[in-house]
């Protein structure tokens, strides 16, 4: 696969944005207002199930798109991807498979889809360039949801060369920001240790308790960053070659919970429970090939962008508590 760099309007385009009431999807849909566009169709899950044929064709029926920016998808960190790998493997891979193939049916204009670092193999060289992704097997307990995600990376190669489908795949490293998920049984690592801190703050205790070693890498980009990559691709891009979306830059988990600890103000102590897994032993990307097609690169550092989370996290929490969200 070869990217073809397009230039494709989105203004007077009917856009859905699968997720778009979520964390990612939140910031996608500011980066289309930002753009002066109109708000994009968001389908919720309970009027459209898109893991099921039925669902999908509805939401196409109602809708009826022009592009659609697939971010929808059930994942979680370490602990809960150990829990549900058959489910995060059949939603992911089902959802994909129904929305692309009515994209096909219906003569879509554009699918843009979000995958997922996951997909990587496990002893990946670093940083991570685009051509390695089929140089190995994932990491054993990402591997279901990175397989399925990568998946829908083939189907979309099929359709477009048999079909002529227009597309776009981004390869996102790990996301932070507002709107994250805190939810400690299955978010990733940044909201679940600034959850964590807090919490010890407010109840006086005196540590918190990390899984693994600390001793694993990973590369984490702020949301909005993100949301402007694949806004870019949207414009930008017809064809599924990966593209990496990351700031080239990796910090060990331990450095990471110390640098999670001070934006939230934590002095405690901090204990790792070396029983649990550390997960994938590092990952960076290299993400030339998003500068080069997109015009793209990376704006908040890390530093700005926890200060800026931990700041919405502890405005928003109590009311989100008694909101039920």
């Amino acid at each position: 696969m070869q990217n073809r760099v397009l230039h494709t309007p989105l203004i007077g385009s009917r856009i859905v944005v699968t997720g778009g009431a979520g964390f990612l999807g939140r910031a996608v849909l500011h980066a289309l207002a930002a753009r002066g566009l109109p708000p994009p169709f968001v389908p919720r899950r309970c009027d459209y199930d898109l893991t099921t044929e039925e669902g999908v064709i509805k939401l196409f029926a109602d809708a009826r798109p022009d592009i659609v920016i697939h971010l929808a998808a059930e994942v979680g960190g370490i602990g809960a991807n150990q829990t549900n790998p058959g489910r995060y493997f059949y939603a992911n891979m089902a959802m994909s498979l129904h929305l692309i193939e009515q994209a096909r049916q219906t003569g879509l204009r554009k699918f843009v889809h979000t995958g997922t670092i996951c997909s990587y193999p496990k002893f990946t060289p670093v940083p991570f360039h685009e051509d390695d992704l089929w140089n190995g097997y994932p990491e054993e307990t990402n591997a279901p949801y990175g397989i399925a995600k990568k998946a829908a990376m083939v189907m979309l190669d099929g359709y477009r060369r048999q079909y002529g489908l227009a597309s776009a795949y981004l390869l996102p490293v790990n996301l932070y920001g507002p709107w994250d998920n805190f939810d400690l049984q299955s978010s990733h690592v940044i909201p679940a240790l600034i959850r964590k801190c807090i919490e010890a703050q407010e109840h006086d205790v005196d540590s918190i308790e990390c899984w693994g070693t600390g001793s694993a890498s990973r590369e984490f980009l702020f949301v909005d960053d993100a949301a402007e990559g694949i806004i870019r691709a949207a414009e930008r891009i017809d064809d599924p070659a990966p593209i990496n979306l990351g700031t080239g830059s990796e910090i060990t988990i331990r450095e990471l919970v110390e640098r999670v600890a001070d934006a939230c103000e934590f002095r405690g102590e901090i204990r790792w429970d070396a029983t649990k897994p550390d997960g994938q032993p590092r990952r960076c990307v290299d993400a030339g090939r998003a500068e080069k097609l997109l015009d793209w690169k990376a704006e908040v550092a890390l530093s700005d962008g926890l200060r800026r989370t931990v700041a919405w996290y502890r405005t928003t929490r109590h009311a989100r508590t008694r909101t039920g969200h």
